[in-house]
């Protein structure tokens, strides 16, 4: 008896217990956001081309670059690279005594060449004269009678002779004037850019930007003594491979980022070679760079793009917001706070856009981070950049949160 009763109490106070939660009455939890937090824009057409990066050097359109080919000491310095010059300015002093002399003596010699040949071939041309009237004059006595054919004969012989002599003798003249000239031309190179004084002078107006003359040290002759950029345009120079050189003409414009100046700017191709180096098998393109740009020096380096392949009015979307699945690519789109699956056929690329040619229509909300966690019919809550900011462990995590919010809420 005792047990049945203790047994019957027990039941008693499990059906107590479970009236009592059946009449619960309390207000039930706030219910929290339920979806996989997502960044989204609008789909847009824009304009897209294919950006091709290569690397080049500025320098100077008019760079004019001053070598001595004479051993010679350097005895005064008047500039220093950094400083602006003027044209004419001088810029040292060479001690080029015996270069100088030489010199003279070679422009002496060249110049008493030349004098000495026109001379004889005006004495030579003369002569030739001469024995060809003599020649006519004689044949036409011939003719009349009044002279013989061995006079006849005399007379062109003496002509051809003159003819003969001339040539050589001039060809001789010839001879001296090319050895004069090679003698005087090279101390004219040597000494190019340099007075009489030994004074180097400055050829153009513009930045000094190399100089190598050291006062009471020898100048080399291997090496420009002074390198001056011209006050005008500067230019910038490229190398180009063959697949990219049949896209580009003169007047194309070009983006140009000089990261030593920290500036970015546009400029004008001016000139495509059509003919490959034989050492590099590049193609040289030549750029203009516009004269308001300040701060550019010569052996700068320079990060050029080329914009080819342009698509206008197309749909163009973050790089970022394609997915990849074997050879499918594809995107999610937000529709009533639902991902949605959508396949997409990619064309151009270029500066983190990609075209999008099939699979997108303006106006749509593309998902642009977060995608990665979705799946199609995701339920999804759009957040701002400025509201949050969803990582890859975020992103996971949220998606773990909602899943199991989801979960909660089913059961």
């Amino acid at each position: 008896m005792k047990r049945n009763r203790i047994v019957s109490l027990l039941l008693i106070s499990a059906m107590a217990l479970s009236l009592t939660a059946c009449g619960d009455t309390s207000e039930p939890a706030e219910e929290t956001d339920v979806g996989i937090a997502v960044q989204v824009e609008a789909v847009t057409s824009d304009t897209i081309a294919t950006a091709n990066k290569v690397s080049g050097k500025i320098s100077a359109d008019n760079e004019s670059t001053i070598m001595v080919s004479a051993s010679a000491k350097c005895t005064a310095v008047y500039k220093n690279a950094g400083d602006e010059v003027k044209a004419g300015d001088v810029i040292c002093t060479l001690d080029l005594g015996s270069t100088l002399a030489s010199y003279n003596a070679a422009e002496i010699s060249y110049n008493s060449a030349v004098q000495s040949y026109q001379d004889q071939k005006a004495i030579l041309d003369k002569q030739v004269s001469m024995a060809e009237d003599n020649m006519n004059n004689t044949k036409a006595l011939f003719k009349i009678g009044a002279a013989s054919q061995l006079e006849v004969d005399q007379a062109e012989l003496n002509y051809q002779s003159a003819v003969a002599g001339r040539n050589s003798s001039l060809s001789q003249l010839e001879a001296g004037i090319q050895s004069a000239k090679s003698s005087y031309e090279q101390l004219v190179l040597a000494l190019e850019n340099v007075d009489r004084n030994g004074n180097v002078i400055a050829p153009i107006s513009g930045t000094l930007v190399t100089m190598n003359a050291v006062e009471d040290s020898f100048v080399s002759t291997s090496m420009p003594l002074a390198v001056i950029d011209g006050a005008d345009q500067m230019k910038v120079t490229v190398s180009v491979s063959e697949t990219l050189v049949p896209k580009l003409s003169a007047g194309d414009t070009a983006d140009v980022y000089v990261s030593s100046i920290g500036k970015t700017f546009t400029g004008t191709i001016r000139s495509v070679e059509r003919a490959a180096s034989v050492q590099t098998k590049l193609y040289t393109v030549t750029l203009s760079i516009p004269a308001d740009v300040t701060g550019l020096l010569s052996g700068m380096f320079a990060d050029v793009t080329f914009r080819t392949n342009v698509s206008e009015n197309t749909i163009v979307v973050p790089t970022e917001a394609i997915l990849t699945s074997g050879d499918v690519q594809y995107v999610y789109v937000v529709e009533d706070n639902t991902a949605k699956y959508v396949e997409v056929t990619t064309g151009l690329t270029s500066s983190g856009v990609t075209e999008v040619t099939s699979g997108l229509t303006e106006g749509q909300t593309l998902v642009t981070v977060g995608q990665a966690y979705l799946s199609d019919g995701d339920p999804v809550r759009i957040v701002t950049a400025e509201n949050t900011t969803i990582s890859g462990d975020t992103a996971a995590d949220t998606a773990d949160t909602s899943t199991e919010q989801a979960t909660a809420g089913e059961e």
